[in-house]
């Protein structure tokens, strides 16, 4: 079998496909939550926090002091920009935490209800007739 035959086998299997879907879906899903959390999130909790910008928010590593922005602090030598790590931390866990409530509605969709088990049989007439027999003649 050639290489190509093989190759078209393997990409148009339905597995592959949907791991495209999902890894497209996926990063455009990233893009909207990192949106929330840098836009709409953060500067909330900056605000709450004293009215910065969170993501400026680092310790300096290199004795240039802390009212520079960040961006003009490492350019000065070596900071600890913790303001940004908390971002992305924030960013995971809504993402992960949305992702988790989609994956729960899936697999509810999925379950299916367990069938009913059956009416027991009716016994027939005739076996009710032979067991009151034996039961007579046992008395």
């Amino acid at each position: 079998m050639s290489m190509m035959k093989e190759f078209r086998e393997f990409a148009v299997k339905g597995s592959v496909i949907d791991l495209a879907v999902g890894v497209i879906i996926g990063g455009a899903f990233g893009k909207i939550v990192d949106s929330l959390v840098k836009d709409v999130i953060m500067p909330v909790v900056g605000k709450f926090l004293g009215g910065l910008d969170f993501s400026n928010y680092y310790i300096p590593l290199n004795n240039q002091g802390t009212h520079l922005p960040l961006a003009e602090a490492q350019k000065a030598g070596a900071v600890l920009a913790y303001g940004s790590f908390i971002t992305i931390v924030l960013n995971f866990a809504i993402l992960a935490f949305i992702i988790f409530q989609m994956v729960r509605l899936i697999n509810k969709a999925r379950r299916t209800e367990p069938a009913p088990e059956p009416a027991p049989a009716v016994t027939p007439e005739d076996i009710l007739l032979l067991r009151e027999i034996r039961d007579s003649l046992k008395k």
